[in-house]
């Protein structure tokens, strides 16, 4: 698949916010039961993985967004894990995605997270410690790239990871 070398700025990273903002909307509508539980638990939006790394490098090209939503995890049960949509990044600056030639722009995949014990009020260090433990296959994966706060937006543009990393 081929990369865009664009680079990647603070208000694209805006503009994916604002679609994840419309995909949670979209799938706690959908699915009344699981916005029941998670509306309120949203403790930070991150693009992460190759996107990411892109952003901090300007060498590792786009092939897609991957954009996760991190909650703090209900009582009653996890955020659904195996949740993963795609939407259109919506601009041609980065050109398309091979696999969703349908698309105005890249793909842009929505996924997300329940964290046990995150702490809203530090998401940075909430995110640290998960992608640090490794626990689960996602923050393995995930802490092998880069992760980048779009939310909450007095953080948009931080790097959660790699921690040696600044930009």
């Amino acid at each position: 698949m081929s990369r865009s070398y664009e680079p990647l700025t603070l208000e694209d990273l805006r503009q994916l916010g604002k679609l994840a903002k419309t995909d949670r909307g979209n799938l706690f509508d959908r699915r009344p039961e699981t916005g029941n539980l998670y509306r309120n638990r949203l403790f930070a939006v991150a693009l992460c993985q190759g996107a990411a790394l892109h952003f901090l490098d300007g060498k590792n090209g786009i092939k897609d967004f991957d954009v996760w939503s991190f909650y703090t995890e209900a009582p009653e049960r996890p955020f659904p894990y195996r949740r993963n949509t795609s939407m259109d990044f919506g601009d041609p600056k980065f050109g398309i995605s091979e696999d969703a030639p349908h698309f105005v722009g890249r793909r842009v995949d929505m996924l997300g997270r329940s964290l046990k014990g995150a702490d809203p009020a530090a998401p940075v260090d909430s995110l640290r410690r998960y992608l640090s433990q490794k626990a689960t296959s996602t923050a393995f994966y995930l802490a092998q790239k880069a992760v980048i706060l779009i939310e909450p937006e007095d953080l948009l543009g931080y790097v959660v990871w790699p921690i040696t990393a600044r930009k």
